[in-house]
């Protein structure tokens, strides 16, 4: 009996479940330790704290629930490649070109770019997209 491997396009899925905390602690960054009264972070209230973030901060908090959004999907359809015997090596690149799109569109995000970042995001749905369908015969 045979045992499956962790592929590359699993550690994709690692990679891009991570994203969004990645994105939550851009958006904390620079306020830990700092005094509430100064607006440090304040862990009692956390999402109150978020809501009244602005500029950067903001734009890192709508990035992380993006990330979230966009995480099923891209899920779904590795774990869907993988059962429909994709070829392997397209899965890992396509994942992976997901993935580098995705932290693409945090950074536009982040930078206040929403045309490329509208752009960037519709690259990454059209590779996802394809990621569904590369095990198809």
């Amino acid at each position: 009996m045979g045992y499956a491997k962790f592929t590359f396009a699993y550690w994709c899925l690692l990679i891009a479940a991570l994203l969004p905390l990645g994105c939550a602690w851009l958006a904390k960054s620079g306020t830990f330790g700092k005094p509430r009264k100064e607006g440090g972070y304040d862990n009692h209230d956390p999402r109150a704290w978020m809501a009244r973030q602005t500029d950067w901060r903001a734009r890192a908090n709508a990035a992380q629930a993006n990330s979230f959004e966009a995480l099923p999907f891209f899920m779904g359809a590795v774990i869907v490649a993988h059962q429909l015997g994709a070829a392997q090596a397209r899965l890992d690149i396509l994942a992976f070109v997901w993935i580098v799109l995705r932290v693409i569109y945090v950074v536009m995000y982040v930078a206040g770019l929403p045309a490329m970042r509208s752009a960037v995001w519709t690259l990454a749905l059209l590779v996802n997209i394809g990621i569904l369908f590369v095990g198809y015969r």
